[in-house]
């Protein structure tokens, strides 16, 4: 049997990238403080003392070049990890990352493929202001091209990261800020790998299904808990990846359960989770005891004010009342 360990998920990030390191020596990490510093969220730690600096490196306070060397480099034959120090800075690199990063192996008819990463903090919750807390998947979702993968649990940062790093085409890989210092056990086998387009039942129920990813997840899992003290049965459906999105295990346990609430922290203007629960509508129609619900992020820029804040993202109070107005 193979052997596990509780880890952070930071510390899981960090694993998988030591031992994708050492399997293949074309993996190459670069981002602002990711050498020296170890990393805004030190999931770099101890990287550059282990590979040094032609493996390891820091670079300028430019997320365009980061990104558009990296890719560059990926043309070459380099597989880099790209870091960007949080994905609302990505919104400096969306021309690398939508007009070069998603179409170059498209636009070179696949003669050429780009093995990269660019891993991304995000997320709310930690009091950072308007322009540092934002949810992004959306932007990167909706462009074809792009890998996106978003980890809820330490076992899938591990699992997920390094299948993002041993994959040919580009990914985006984003990180909730307030997941890395969340535990579990992590498989130490360095195959341990979590392939994209595979959802997890992270629990099983019969009165409604939950859709959700990376730290709605968690939320999703104690709401659950809440609603069992009532007799409510939820089965908890973490995405993992958002592109490849795998409906198919969403599909099936609407039908079983016969409701659906999705649940996101981005904007639920144009948000993921209004084309989650169109998928849900449309293949799932006959089956619904009731119209799906959705639970998102406020249309607000988000608040500095912890307690303002808090309102503007789901919680599992807003999660529980939408799981029992779809039961009402």
């Amino acid at each position: 049997m193979t052997s596990s360990s509780e880890l952070t998920y930071r510390d899981a990030l960090n694993l998988a990238l030591k031992e994708e390191m050492h399997r293949d020596p074309s993996v190459v990490v670069w981002g602002e403080d990711v050498a020296l510093y170890e990393g805004s969220f030190k999931v770099t730690r101890g990287l550059l003392a282990e590979f040094g600096e032609e493996r390891v490196r820091d670079t300028p306070i430019s997320e365009n070049t980061i990104v558009g060397v990296a890719i560059g480099a990926a043309m070459g034959g380099v597989r880099p990890v790209a870091e960007l120090m949080t994905v609302n800075f990505a919104l400096l690199a969306m021309d690398q990352i939508i007009n070069h990063m998603a179409k170059i192996r498209y636009m070179f008819g696949g003669q050429t493929s780009l093995p990269m990463v660019v891993r991304m903090p995000g997320g709310g919750g930690s009091q950072l202001g308007a322009q540092h807390s934002q949810s992004l998947e959306s932007y990167f979702m909706h462009c074809p091209g792009l890998k996106v993968v978003y980890p809820a649990t330490p076992a899938d940062a591990k699992g997920l990261l390094k299948c993002a790093i041993r994959d040919n085409n580009p990914v985006i890989f984003l990180e909730h800020e307030l997941l890395y210092n969340s535990k579990g056990q992590v498989p130490l086998d360095p195959d341990f790998l979590v392939p994209f387009g595979k959802a997890n039942v992270m629990r099983q129920g019969r009165d409604v299904t939950i859709v959700a990813y990376a730290r709605m997840s968690i939320l999703a899992l104690q709401a659950a808990g809440e609603l069992e003290k009532e007799g409510i049965d939820c089965e908890i459906i973490d995405l993992r990846t958002l592109n490849p999105l795998d409906m198919e295990t969403v599909l099936t346990s609407a039908r079983t359960t016969g409701r659906a609430v999705v649940v996101e922290e981005c904007w639920r203007s144009a948000g993921l989770g209004g084309d989650i629960a169109h998928r849900i509508h449309e293949a799932c129609f006959e089956s619904l005891l009731a119209p799906v619900r959705r639970v998102a992020g406020l249309d607000v820029p988000m608040p500095y004010s912890r307690k303002i804040e808090q309102l503007s993202i789901p919680r599992v109070e807003t999660i529980v009342a939408a799981v029992k107005e779809i039961l009402a």
